[in-house]
């Protein structure tokens, strides 16, 4: 990987623009910040490394003309408070954290790929689905309580049926991982993916078939109102009650006290996720339970992709693009 943007961009950069970067997630990694700062030498930078929203992000960005965001809601509200952004350059691959049809209103512009976080994402749930199969969040807890659970039996992830809700990047360098494990892989995409399922041997399934067959599923499916909470006490209670949840996308794709019930009562076998409804995450009584096993947002925390996603970022001030409501990326 690169240590510098490539050179190309250089004669681009406007030295004019008034560049404020709020994320977290990029402030706090010194090559990064170099890198901005070599470009917009009088760039702001969050030094507190705090994640700022409504009022302290607005007084934050006031009087720039571009925003480097991370998971910031750039509301319609805070964006009408901003008069003088120009562009939204994003670090990370969701967008449901950003008002496109403000931003399109606006004429602000939006620079944004996909796939940067893919691989970091993806390795996670294969963890995930070992520590699922293999009650490892279980027994690491009686370990720490000095029960004896030796004889407790897992499952191997060699051989499941794993399915895939959404099988963009992430699921398909899931599809990748999985290949020394012989599993048999199902996938739901509202997208055409047929090309690749031919050539990776993934069958193409309807929602209800995949609820209904998976050993192990996964949701790679953006958070839009037509997926906000889709996995309800309906949909939950179509899972095979040895069925492995995986959830690295959205919190809010999931109603976790559906979950929670379906955990405590045995219903459900195992579930984990890397994100939660509300995030930081402390208060969800999900993180008590000895089948639930959770992270704190870290699908994208390897030191590979955060540098990839933060370049992407800095593209972004240059390549970018008004965004249309309804349309990729913005899109179910």
């Amino acid at each position: 990987m690169k240590d510098s943007l490539p050179a190309a961009m250089r004669p681009a950069a406007d030295p004019a623009l008034r560049v404020a970067a709020v994320s977290p997630s990029f402030c706090e990694h010194p090559v990064l910040c170099a890198e901005l700062l070599a470009l917009f030498p009088q760039a702001k930078i969050n030094a507190g490394l705090r994640r700022l929203e409504g009022a302290e992000l607005i007084e934050f960005l006031r009087g720039h003309d571009v925003a480097m965001v991370g998971l910031e809601s750039m509301s319609a509200a805070v964006l009408a408070a901003l008069p003088d952004l120009k562009i939204i350059a994003k670090l990370g691959t969701g967008v449901d954290m950003l008002d496109a049809q403000a931003m399109a209103e606006r004429g602000i512009r939006l620079g944004w790929k996909a796939g940067a976080n893919a691989l970091s994402i993806a390795e996670l749930v294969i963890a995930f689905a070992l520590v699922g199969l293999r009650h490892m969040g279980a027994g690491n807890q009686a370990l720490r309580q000095g029960q004896d659970v030796t004889r407790r039996m897992g499952r191997l992830l060699s051989g499941r049926v794993v399915g895939l809700h959404g099988c963009g990047h992430i699921g398909q360098a899931v599809v990748r991982l999985l290949k020394p494990f012989a599993c048999q892989i199902l996938a739901c995409d509202v997208a055409d993916r047929s090309g690749f399922y031919a050539e990776h041997g993934v069958q193409a399934v309807s929602f209800d078939e995949l609820l209904r067959r998976s050993e192990v599923l996964s949701i790679h499916v953006p958070l839009m109102p037509e997926t906000d909470g889709l996995y309800g006490a309906s949909v939950l209670r179509q899972l095979r009650p040895d069925c492995v949840l995986i959830n690295t996308a959205r919190g809010a794709l999931v109603d976790e006290d559906a979950l929670y019930e379906r955990l405590v009562s045995g219903a459900l076998s195992a579930a984990c996720a890397d994100v939660f409804a509300a995030e930081p995450s402390f208060e969800s009584r999900l993180i008590a339970l000895p089948n639930f096993f959770g992270t704190p947002h870290i699908g994208g925390s390897a030191a590979e992709a955060r540098l990839a996603m933060g370049r992407i970022a800095l593209e972004g001030i240059f390549d970018n693009f008004v965004p249309t409501p309804g349309v990729h990326p913005f899109d179910a």
